[in-house]
């Protein structure tokens, strides 16, 4: 799940959710904060589940799943999710004037995935605005989608043959990364000063396109030589990265400075630092 969709706002307040067995999973403390206004949500959500079995005898822990979310120390815990339906069932249990309104605003989240579903470019235009709230110039954003739909392309390949998505998915892309960078993801995330948040979000635009350079070709070489399983497939991808990689250097040599940058856009958006590129140059 791409970080820009792990998160939605309710009335100002974020929610964690993950994409889990074909549908939107909402961490349920979260919720539980945003409707209640508590001062520790954990506990309250503690003291309802204890009440509740009191009271009715319905364990609501059966609701939930226990899904790994994003901390606000940028590590990723077990947590309690429940998806829209039983989400509904633990609102009722919350005794709050916010319930009303929270149903229907989770009710629309689930429906705007399902018409993402049927159809992609409401996916594509939402993510878009997401990113343009976010200070991000429209030049970049359609570098930024392109390479999303790059990285598909790719992860649809390797899920046809045979490629491990949990553990798989990070050695091959950490080897592209490495052969077009110099850096795996996590290397070129501590030089860029980067803890929880994806990086592609603060590559500048020749980062991104030989991001997608590295990935495009190494789909080509995947499909055009029928690789199989991660030994094949890891093959691919060194070679992908590799022609992704000359080409990096070749260019870092015509421009005269590296393409890797250590610059992020944690503090200034992309579009500001952009514009403030082009005045001094």
């Amino acid at each position: 799940m791409d970080s820009d969709k792990a998160l939605v706002v309710f009335q100002g307040k974020s929610i964690r959710r993950t994409w889990h067995d074909e549908q939107w999973y909402f961490s349920v403390v979260d919720v539980v904060s945003v409707l209640t206004d508590s001062a520790d949500a954990k506990d309250y959500w503690y003291r309802l589940k204890k009440r509740e079995l009191e009271s009715s005898e319905v364990e609501l822990s059966t609701f939930c799943r226990q899904l790994k979310l994003l901390s606000a120390d940028g590590k990723k815990y077990t947590t309690d999710c429940a998806n829209t339906e039983s989400m509904f069932r633990i609102i009722q249990s919350i005794p709050s004037k916010k319930a009303e309104p929270f149903k229907r605003w989770l009710a629309k989240v689930g429906y705007e995935r399902i018409q993402e579903i049927e159809n992609p470019e409401l996916a594509q235009e939402r993510m878009k605005q997401i990113y343009e709230q976010k200070g991000y110039s429209r030049e970049w954003i359609e570098k930024r989608l392109r390479g999303i739909a790059i990285r598909q392309e790719l992860t649809d390949e390797w899920k046809d043959r045979g490629i491990d998505k949990n553990l798989e998915y990070a050695i091959l892309t950490n080897q592209i990364s490495k052969a077009t960078f110099g850096k795996t993801v996590e290397e070129y995330k501590h030089h860029k000063n980067l803890k929880g948040e994806n990086l592609r979000d603060h590559m500048g635009d020749l980062e991104l396109i030989f991001s997608m350079l590295g990935e495009k070709v190494t789909t080509e070489i995947t499909k055009n030589r029928d690789a199989q399983y991660l030994k094949e497939c890891s093959t691919a991808a060194k070679n992908g990265g590799r022609v992704a990689g000359r080409a990096r250097r070749d260019a870092e040599e015509k421009i005269g400075k590296p393409v890797v940058s250590e610059e992020n856009y944690l503090k200034e958006p992309e579009k500001t630092k952009r514009l403030e590129n082009k005045k001094k140059n």
